[in-house]
């Protein structure tokens, strides 16, 4: 494992989290009342397409996967295409899981849908940018030592995050504190983009203090 690497690791989840952090301030000097607690619909569109943007953006420069052969336009299309369905697939089944476990199912429709593509983009978007819409990768990935890079140790420890944080986000909503943050889907939301910061910080300092047990074979 090199240190070059590890830097540049640290400077993509940096970039990642200044995203997050602009998506939620940026926007109140051009949007009147924005705020991540006044207008949550906002803020999810927000802070789901800044992050979508600069993964693609970022993820396309350093390249952590090794470049596939050349192909023809038809075939990147095709493959353009593949990652869009895994996205929208991917939003429709968070969707069907946070529903499964207690949101509304008809009310908040919009909510609940917004948040499902905020996950996604935490999780599912990073796989796709890393690995592609491989799924025999995305097990392999989340797999039992399953790494072959710091990037896929970086994939498992974000996502893992992200996850756990919208979790843990919805505990406080049937609390009786009348609270304008326990309003669907608020906490969650803050829930999984406070874990998507954490899993940004933990997966550098993780791999930094495990790197004399981490080695990577190709498979």
């Amino acid at each position: 494992m090199s240190e070059a690497g590890v830097t540049r690791l640290w400077a993509a989840n940096l970039l990642c989290g200044c995203a997050v952090v602009l998506a939620a301030t940026a926007p109140r000097f051009f949007l009147d009342s924005f705020s991540v607690l006044g207008t949550p619909l906002t803020w999810l569109c927000v802070c789901s397409v800044s992050v979508s943007s600069l993964n693609v953006v970022l993820y396309a420069a350093l390249r952590p996967s090794p470049p596939p052969r050349r192909s023809p336009l038809a075939h990147k299309i095709s493959r353009f295409l593949k990652c869009c369905m895994y996205f929208f697939m991917s939003c429709i089944l968070f969707h069907a899981i946070v529903v499964l476990y207690g949101a509304p199912l008809i009310e908040s429709v919009t909510e609940t849908f917004l948040f499902a593509v905020l996950l996604s983009t935490f999780t599912t978007l990073q796989c796709l940018c890393v690995l592609g819409p491989n799924i025999q990768a995305w097990i392999r990935v989340f797999s039992k030592n399953g790494a072959m890079s710091i990037w896929d140790n970086n994939l498992q420890i974000t996502t893992v995050c992200s996850v756990l944080g919208a979790w843990f986000g919805a505990f406080p909503i049937p609390l009786d504190w009348d609270r304008p943050w326990q309003v669907w889907p608020i906490s969650c939301s803050l829930g999984a983009t406070f874990g998507y910061l954490a899993g940004l910080i933990i997966a550098p300092l993780w791999i930094h203090w495990n790197r004399k047990q981490l080695t990577y074979k190709s498979r």
